[in-house]
């Protein structure tokens, strides 16, 4: 029996997402479908879907609400290929467009918002820009082995976590940012029990100008390949340059990635990142 979905296409920094509005979790969609409606040939296409659902109709968001009561929406994304995920730091901002344009939500610039994810409770700035969420704390701790396709020899790795698990890799120059091959997932010595997103990064020259740090990114994501930008990628990045970096390193940082460019700032323990999101067609779709 096929289902008729309403649909919006997004993206955040040529990070695309299809959204769909399910307030009180209606609909169950299983990985089968959820990867359908993100094809990019016989689909909609995305690098992810989110369903905007209340917390209180999820499993998951019960401990959404005993962290805070008030995140009312949960934002449930899901990758390319179906998987679940714990964060997406462009789609959360999408993800707040959507609720606006939807009439599910009033924020004004500068109002704040809770919003539940299987990370936890993010909160989420209405900016001038777009929107700015607070990833909460982050970890920068441990090492691997990374290979990965025209990458000449393999390079040692700095994992990094916030809210879901990243390995940073640092290159040389451009040239070798842009030889890479991203289309088969970097191989991790050892594994990431969960799997990790794989960021290489290109230090800017200078790599610190009027106080903010610049940095070149490609990315690629588990369960969705290469994609154009990756906001928890782009955070995860910007904290492994600055631990490179070591004291004195700027806790501000802007950086580039091939769908556009992201702000990403250390403040009081916890990493915000920060840029635009468009919503960009609506549809129905059967599946």
């Amino acid at each position: 029996m096929s289902i008729e979905i309403a649909f919006t296409k997004g993206h955040g920094t040529g990070n695309d997402f299809v959204l769909f509005s399910d307030p009180d979790g209606a609909i169950e969609l299983d990985a089968a479908q959820l990867a359908a409606l993100a094809d990019r040939h016989f689909g909609v296409g995305g690098d992810g879907v989110i369903r905007a659902v209340r917390s209180a109709a999820l499993r998951e968001g019960a401990a959404v609400l005993a962290e805070n009561p008030a995140a009312e929406w949960f934002m449930d994304y899901h990758n390319a290929d179906g998987s679940p995920a714990e964060m997406c730091g462009n789609g959360i901002r999408v993800y707040g467009a959507y609720l606006l344009a939807e009439g599910l939500l009033e924020l004004e610039i500068g109002e704040t918002v809770p919003i539940g994810t299987r990370g936890g409770v993010r909160t989420l700035t209405r900016t001038e820009e777009g929107f700015e969420v607070d990833l909460g704390p982050f970890v920068v701790a441990g090492e691997a082995m990374v290979s990965a396709r025209r990458l000449d020899v393999d390079r040692p790795g700095l994992a990094v976590g916030v809210g879901n698990p990243h390995v940073v890799v640092a290159l040389a120059d451009d040239a070798e940012l842009e030889a890479l091959d991203l289309g088969e997932a970097p191989l991790v010595t050892p594994p990431p029990p969960d799997g990790a997103n794989v960021e290489f990064v290109v230090p800017g020259e200078p790599l610190v100008t009027s106080g903010t740090g610049r940095i070149r990114m490609r990315v690629h994501e588990r369960g969705s390949g290469e994609t154009l930008s990756c906001g928890t990628g782009a955070a995860a990045a910007a904290l492994a340059t600055r631990s490179w970096a070591g004291e004195g390193a700027p806790d501000a940082w802007r950086v580039r990635v091939p769908g556009g460019e992201v702000g990403v700032r250390v403040a009081d323990g916890h990493v915000h990142l920060s840029g635009p999101a468009a919503l960009v067609f609506d549809g129905t779709v059967s599946l």
